[in-house]
């Protein structure tokens, strides 16, 4: 596992099987998960959080809407 603080109250954690997990604050948001591509939280954070989703999402094409309790498993919350 790789922990990245690449911005203000934003964290990227690299899993060694490729998954990338975007926390905002202390918060798993969005990822990117192998076989399924990348998804975000369909919960309605606050306008900052949806700020750090959006930038981290922005030249990716394709994003699928993930329930909060999927971004919580993938982290084993």
């Amino acid at each position: 596992m790789k922990l990245n603080n690449f911005a203000s109250n934003q964290t990227q954690i690299n899993l060694k099987d490729g998954t990338v997990i975007l926390f905002s604050y202390k918060t798993p948001v969005a990822a990117y998960v192998p076989g399924t591509g990348y998804v975000r939280t369909n919960y309605k954070w606050s306008r900052t959080t949806s700020k750090h989703i959006n930038a981290w999402l922005r030249n990716v094409g394709i994003v699928g809407s993930v329930d909060q309790s999927y971004l919580d498993n993938l982290v084993g919350i």
